[in-house]
C-alpha cells in the first residue's frame, strides 16, 4: 500500500489550503485514515482523522477550521484547511490504519501505512 499526499504550499495567515492522499493497492477497507503533522522540534501529532463509515475526529487545536473528507470509493482522503495560523506550519502526512482493534477508536489510530509529508507554511 501506498498513500501519496499532495496539496501543501505557502499561504498567509487566515487563508486555506486543501491537502489531499491518494491511496494505492490492494485495499479492500480502510478502518481509518488521517492527517498528522509534525513541526520542528515537536512530536508527530495527530491532527484529524475519518473512519470508513464518516465518523470525524479532530485535534483541539483545529476544530471548527479544518475539514478531513473521505471517499472510499477512490480510496482518497482530503483536509481542508481554513483560517490558517502560523502555529499550523508543519509537514503533514497522510496515515491509514487498515484494522481498528477492539480497543481503538479513530481518534487513537495506529498507522500502518505513512505517505511522505508535504509542507504546509503559514506566514504571519
Amino acid at each position: 500500500v501506498q498513500l501519496q499526499a499532495s496539496g501543501g504550499g505557502l499561504v498567509q495567515a487566515g487563508g486555506s489550503l486543501r491537502l489531499s492522499c491518494v491511496a494505492f493497492g490492494t485495499i479492500y477497507d480502510i478502518d481509518a485514515m488521517g492527517w498528522y503533522r509534525q513541526a520542528p522540534g515537536n512530536q508527530r501529532e495527530l491532527v484529524a482523522s475519518v473512519s470508513s463509515a464518516g465518523s470525524t475526529n479532530y485535534a483541539d487545536s483545529v476544530k471548527g477550521r479544518f475539514t478531513i473528507s473521505r471517499d472510499n470509493a477512490k480510496n482518497t482522503v482530503s483536509l481542508q484547511m481554513n483560517s490558517l495560523k502560523p502555529e499550523d506550519t508543519a509537514i503533514y502526512y497522510c496515515a491509514a490504519d487498515l484494522f481498528l482493534d477492539e480497543t481503538a477508536t479513530i481518534a487513537t489510530m495506529a498507522p500502518d501505512y505513512w505517505g511522505q509529508g508535504t509542507q504546509v507554511t503559514v506566514s504571519s
